[in-house]
């Protein structure tokens, strides 16, 4: 498999090079070269199969000859190592569930895959040190905070904007030491993207550190999330028509892996984009026009987004033909109150716990099947409940439990950098 750069400025490369340096040279997303067809084999025995299994069939066109096959297959075993639940919430409605990982966000998988992948190319080769120089928005932070810890040779340095990521997003990104350094920026995440996109096109940069993301932007973190649509599809009952799929969308990479799988040919049904008041997407859907604006705070945080980076992968996984995209895809904005209304009604009368971004699309999926009479489907529930206190809480009218992995980290210190929305003062940290 090679990789092109949706700028077309830059030769094809492989897996390898494609995941060292996470975008190509023009600045543009890498792409697979061609999309693999799932077998038919695979589709019919997709029910039997252990999630490693799953996990190894689907990723292995991608990374082809660049990791030997006994190690892509403890990569992918090691990547997809907990449970992933297809949830009942309320009739025609379920939730899988992907929280159930080590930093209890979906992001677990993608960046177990990618650190895996990089210390294989460490211990295999000529790889440099590596800095992987990465942005959040909440959750991406401490995934890859926890799947990089301890990787030798690789150092990794994670943006965050302050004062606007959770409490527990927060301790996962500034308490774990070692090779992990937190910036504190004073600004929003598509400040933090912004910087760090900068970073990568810097030449005088380039000479001092090896840098590459662990953002979606990097197909060893985008393409693994192809497989909770697989780990969906081997829960879905048997006979049943095809879920309609509601995906909270942020940076638009989750949303985009599902509509690859659905390519491949997983036999998925339509896909919604569920957004919060960040709806350049929905807007485009809408009027055809797409304009980037600047990222507005809601309790959604994660989705806090105001230029999705994957959009472009979407598009081009279409043929930048918007009819194409609209017979496949829609689109709905929900605001914060329709968010705790669907937060406290779910909770109340089916005693489901939903977190604000489930919400959001659980509100998409419910509107969707207000207008499709009968239509079942699914969302995704990207992040645990207990990442949100502020909101879910007082729902709940009492303190939400810690899961263990939480507990862990309470009363460790924080350790971060401040770092004003300024390039030249990122560069010499770096530096």
């Amino acid at each position: 498999m090679k990789y092109y750069s949706l700028r077309h400025q830059s030769p094809l490369v492989d897996f390898r090079t494609a995941t060292i340096t996470g975008q190509a040279p023009d600045g543009g997303l890498y792409f697979p070269e061609s999309i693999p067809k799932f077998s038919a084999d695979f589709r019919r025995e997709l029910r039997s199969l252990s999630k490693a299994t799953v996990a190894f069939n689907v990723m292995r066109p991608y990374v082809g000859s660049t990791i030997a096959e006994a190690d892509l297959q403890r990569i992918c075993a090691e990547a997809v190592d907990f449970d992933f639940p297809l949830v009942p919430v309320v009739a025609g409605v379920s939730a899988l569930e992907l929280f159930h990982g080590p930093t209890l966000a979906f992001k677990d998988v993608g960046a177990r895959f990618m650190s895996r992948c990089l210390g294989y190319f460490a211990q295999h080769g000529d790889t440099p040190p590596v800095t992987v120089l990465v942005a959040t928005s909440g959750d991406t932070g401490g995934a890859v905070a926890s799947g990089f810890l301890g990787v030798p040779g690789v150092e990794v340095v994670i943006l965050y904007p302050k004062g606007k990521v959770s409490p527990v997003q927060e301790q996962q990104l500034t308490t774990l030491g070692q090779n992990i350094t937190a910036l504190e920026v004073s600004g929003t995440f598509d400040d933090c993207q912004a910087l760090v996109k900068q970073a990568f096109l810097d030449p005088e940069l380039a000479q001092k550190r090896f840098l590459t993301s662990a953002n979606s932007i990097n197909v060893a973190r985008w393409l693994p999330q192809q497989l909770y649509y697989c780990f969906a599809m081997q829960q879905w009952s048997a006979g049943a028509p095809a879920p309609v799929v509601a995906v909270p969308s942020g940076n638009f990479g989750n949303l985009c892996a599902g509509l690859l799988a659905q390519a491949s040919g997983l036999g998925l049904g339509h896909f919604i984009a569920a957004c919060n008041a960040n709806e350049p997407v929905p807007a485009y859907l809408r009027t055809g026009t797409y304009e980037p604006r600047p990222a507005v705070p809601t309790f959604s945080n994660a989705m806090d987004v105001g230029n999705p980076s994957n959009f472009v992968r979407i598009l081009e996984l279409f043929d930048n033909d918007l009819n194409k995209l609209r017979a496949a895809l829609g689109a709905d904005t929900v605001s914060d109150a329709d968010t705790v209304a669907a937060i406290r009604q779910v909770w109340e009368r089916d005693e489901y716990l939903l977190d604000p971004h489930g919400a959001v699309a659980y509100t998409a999926l419910r509107r969707y099947q207000a207008q499709h009479a009968g239509a079942a489907g699914l969302i995704l529930a990207t992040a645990h409940p207990v990442k949100f206190p502020d909101v879910v809480e007082p729902i709940l009218g009492r303190a939400i439990e810690l899961p263990a992995v939480v507990q862990v980290l309470q009363g460790r210190a924080k350790r971060s950098v401040p770092l004003a929305v300024n390039y030249e003062e990122l560069k010499a940290y770096l530096m």
